[in-house]
């Protein structure tokens, strides 16, 4: 992604480059988590589920380019699936999630690339 974010800002020197992030994944597999320490290098030990859709803002620097990157944080829940795509449609980038300690969570990668990819 870096090569890719590099690139564009050299070739539109003085315009601020925006990024959206969707993090996918089955609940409680950390999405939530690997956002706040990557904004605010913080994490909570109490689990609290996302209800919907959240996110959060970070400023990068990418040769010495300013890079502002939206991670949105979607939730695991099947009750909230429905919501995803539309927040999918305008993402640059999705990160599917997994919690290595769940064999489940990995099986069901397979069908958020799917998702994402419709």
């Amino acid at each position: 992604m870096t090569e890719a974010i590099a690139s564009e800002a050299a070739s539109n020197p003085g315009m601020q480059m925006k990024y959206k992030i969707v993090f996918l994944g089955d609940q409680s597999v950390g999405k939530t988590s690997i956002i706040l320490r990557f904004t605010s290098d913080s994490f909570d030990v109490k689990y609290q589920a996302t209800i919907g859709i959240d996110f959060l803002t970070k400023t990068v620097y990418v040769d010495d380019k300013m890079v502002r990157l939206q991670l949105w944080d979607t939730a695991g829940q099947e009750r909230f699936r429905s919501l995803i795509p539309s927040y999918i449609n305008d993402s640059q980038v999705g990160v599917v999630c997994y919690d290595i300690t769940s064999r489940q969570s990995f099986e069901n990668v397979k069908s958020w690339v799917e998702q994402a990819r419709q």
